[in-house]
């Protein structure tokens, strides 16, 4: 395989940036799974959101060759991720991988998914496929979708177990994940960043969305390879909470008026099932269930602000 595609160019220097917020274990293993890959010229910085669990300490100790940036708070997914590509773009980058910490890679996922990238002028950002930790041939993204009608973005390949048939193909999807994706200078330099606006979750489909709206292609790369620890950040509640604001400021900006009808009955239907079904099997789980999503909407339709 050819470490570039383009001939006679030197290959892009890759800025990789990992959120760490007490993640001390999770974070040192991803760092060792980069120290494996194939790509070069790479750059490895993490960010720190005020850790009390030693990260950095042990990142310096055990990864020297690792820059380290230490907020003095936890500023979340977002804003953390752009202070590391705000970085990155000053010291001349031309490619950023945003990575999450609880991730491990394949040593040749980096060339895929640059070799993706330049696969043709207007592709803006790539994202690999990526795998349950704990279950490495189960997927957990093969590219995003999202439906205006419904009110839904969701993962292609979603807990299937994987197979020469299933999902192999570079395509071009709706969204990637933030999980793992590689975007070039001209996007981000074209759609901006991240919005921090979101606090949690739907940021990245917002970012894949300005991207397709400015004429970038955003493509999904199966060669790449990423095992992803799911859960490991955060769960349960607090999660769909969440995703309940996340998501309803992403189809507020981007639904149209007469998507509305269709997204809350779907929403409410969808909530209903899951509660239903939960209850069957954990009654207690489907009362924190109901009541996050109820939490959500209520915070939604009054407006409030979170609280960082």
């Amino acid at each position: 395989m050819d470490r570039f595609p383009l001939k006679n160019t030197n290959p892009p220097l890759v800025w990789i940036l990992l959120v760490n917020w007490n993640g001390r274990n999770n974070t040192l293993a991803g760092l060792a799974s980069l120290r494996k890959i194939s790509y070069q010229p790479r750059h490895i910085l993490v960010i720190d959101n005020a850790s009390t669990d030693g990260s950095v300490e042990a990142i310096r100790q055990q990864f020297p060759e690792v820059e380290a940036l230490v907020n003095p708070r936890n500023e979340r997914f977002a804003r953390a991720n752009n202070q590391g590509m705000q970085m990155a773009l000053q010291a001349g980058a031309e490619l950023v991988l945003l990575l999450n910490n609880d991730t491990e890679v394949a040593s040749d996922f980096l060339d895929h998914l640059v070799q993706a990238l330049y696969s043709r002028d207007d592709v803006g950002m790539v994202a690999p496929k990526i795998y349950y930790h704990h279950d490495p041939n189960l997927i957990w993204f093969a590219g995003g979708k999202v439906n205006l009608w419904t009110g839904h973005v969701w993962h292609r390949g979603l807990r299937q177990i994987d197979s020469p048939e299933k999902f192999t193909q570079i395509e071009t999807v709706d969204y990637l994940t933030g999980c793992a994706i590689l975007a070039n200078r001209a996007c981000i330099e074209k759609i901006g960043m991240l919005d921090e606006s979101y606090f949690m979750y739907a940021e990245d489909a917002d970012w894949s969305w300005r991207a397709r709206l400015a004429g970038f292609v955003c493509l999904y790369q199966p060669a790449a390879k990423v095992w992803h620890k799911v859960g490991a950040s955060a769960g349960g509640a607090f999660k769909i909470y969440h995703k309940v604001r996340g998501n309803f400021l992403f189809f507020k900006r981007y639904a149209k008026w007469y998507h509305w009808p269709t997204i809350m009955l779907s929403i409410l239907i969808g909530a209903l099932v899951e509660i239903i079904r939960q209850f069957w099997q954990n009654p207690s789980q489907a009362l924190r269930t109901a009541g996050a999503l109820l939490c959500g909407f209520r915070d939604v339709l009054l407006r409030r602000k979170i609280v960082t």
